[in-house]
């Protein structure tokens, strides 16, 4: 009866690792492309880094509002019934052609 029970909390555990380190991989992407994006770079060179850096599977949006650029993450995690979930990751930053300008 035990070693059931203990194979059960170890997959529950393997599977908790690997969502944790998919949604630090979604905060890293999501940072990774805010930046590129902050530097002016083309929507295509964002999106790749970004994409380069997120989990497979994941979706990644971009979206200037104002004087700042957002980037989304979104990525969906292996696993039966509830344990499938969605992570998601949000960053912003500010675009550097709008640094300095005169009001």
């Amino acid at each position: 009866m035990v070693i059931p029970v203990l194979v059960l909390f170890a997959l529950a555990l393997l599977w908790a690792l690997m969502a944790a380190s998919a949604q630090i991989r979604c905060v890293d992407a999501a940072r990774a492309g805010a930046r590129a994006a902050a530097r002016s770079e083309p929507e295509a060179q964002v999106l790749a880094v970004a994409r380069s850096v997120a989990p497979d599977r994941a979706r990644v949006e971009v979206e200037r509002a104002g004087e700042l650029w957002r980037v989304r993450v979104a990525s969906p995690t292996p696993g039966p019934g509830a344990l499938a979930l969605t992570l998601r990751a949000d960053a912003a930053a500010m675009a550097e052609d709008t640094l300095g300008a005169q009001p």
